[in-house]
């Protein structure tokens, strides 16, 4: 196992930090988290033609750029740091491992190269009303019909939902749980915007009513592609919660330096010592274990569930306490609208709850070790 990064990983990571600079300071991300789309086209193209990213993990038959989890968790670690506006996680954490976990080479060739290109924005409807991320909870259910599946029942908190316009859907069937792609524009289909805490990640509720859906792998045997779809995903969310917990303690290291009370720097009173020196130990430990996550992956190793209930439940609350303490540091400003600080906090939040809980992730973590 090396927690170190070679010099391409490095090279990559300067290269998403300049591009998101410059496609994604805070001006751009209150603009966008004001709008119903939440993102850029002109910037999801650029990503795409220019930079690749949206292929960087998909294999190069089916139009992508053969990279590993490591190089993808190298990106979302820049993006969670600059609080993109994008469809990025959905389509490339969730979407994209979906098919590459599924066992159907048809699907993969139909439709990778589309989320590759950029031309596909894609999402995984994983949860219903209750926001249960438990596989086997799944309430909606599909039928055979003459001309193919239909699906009926409700899919909440999708994240992208909105604008996705590949959707990919658990449902049961008489044989058991199974994943089939629905067009975002099929009949049936009504997809309402959901209110959000954290406006710069937007969400839906899509309700299927007999919606012509196509049926991707086994009939009944999604289940074990869709957990390690999840696990691959809290991994690369975990990357993401790192990102922003980094640049929010660097945020309140550089004000700790530079606000000064009582004549001298704030940073040198002892209490904020205290808080710069939790979040850096946050920070550091959040690391550690998104990277043993990344490496799991990367590795396809037994050791993945392990590593992304660990690293999910961690960089949850490390990202949230770190997001808090930098609040707390700035003091008054810091809870104004006006400043950067609660664009942070609620990201921090609703990563905290996206694909479970930290409480969700321990009880899973205990179940591997038999606990």
């Amino acid at each position: 196992m090396n927690f170190g990064f070679s010099d391409e990983q490095e090279e990559l990571r300067k290269m998403v930090k300049r591009f998101l600079d410059d496609k994604s300071p805070e001006t751009e991300v209150r603009r966008l988290m004001a709008t119903d789309e939440g993102y850029d086209p002109a910037v999801w193209k650029q990503m795409a033609e220019e930079l690749g990213l949206q292929g960087l993990g998909i294999p190069e038959e089916f139009g992508g750029q053969g990279f590993g989890p490591v190089e993808l968790y190298v990106v979302f670690e820049e993006m969670g740091a600059s609080l993109l506006c994008s469809p990025y996680f959905s389509t490339v954490a969730l979407a994209a491992n979906a098919l590459l976990n599924a066992d159907d080479d048809t699907a993969k060739a139909t439709y990778l190269p589309g989320i590759a290109s950029g031309e596909t924005i894609a999402t995984v409807a994983l949860t219903d009303d209750a926001g249960n991320w438990d596989l086997d909870t799944t309430s909606t259910e599909a039928k055979a019909e003459k001309s193919g599946y239909q699906i009926s029942g409700v899919r909440s908190y999708v994240t992208d939902g909105n604008t996705a316009s590949l959707i990919l859907v658990p449902a049961k069937t008489k044989k058991g749980l199974s994943l089939f792609a629905v067009a975002g524009d099929a009949d049936g289909l009504t997809r309402t915007a959901l209110p959000t805490m954290d406006q710069t990640r937007k969400q839906s509720r899509l309700e299927f009513k007999n919606t012509p859906a196509t049926l991707i792998g086994v009939d009944g045997g999604a289940k074990a592609g869709l957990e390690k779809t999840l696990q691959m995903a809290a991994s690369a969310l975990a990357a993401e919660q790192v990102g922003g917990a980094q640049r929010v303690l660097n945020n309140a290291v550089d004000y700790a330096k530079n606000r000064v009370q009582f004549g001298r720097p704030i940073g040198s009173f002892q209490a904020i010592k205290h808080k710069c020196a939790d979040m850096l130990l946050d920070v550091e430990s959040a690391k550690s274990a998104a990277y043993y996550a990344a490496w799991a992956a990367q590795e396809d190793d037994k050791e993945l569930a392990i590593a992304a209930s660990l690293a999910k439940s961690f960089c949850s609350e490390a990202y949230f306490h770190c997001a808090a303490e930098n609040i707390q540091i700035h003091g008054g400003i810091g809870f104004t609208w006006e400043h950067h600080a609660h664009l942070y906090f609620k990201r921090a939040k609703s990563s905290e709850l996206l694909l479970g809980d930290p409480a969700y992730h321990r009880e899973l973590l205990a179940q591997e070790l038999g606990i």
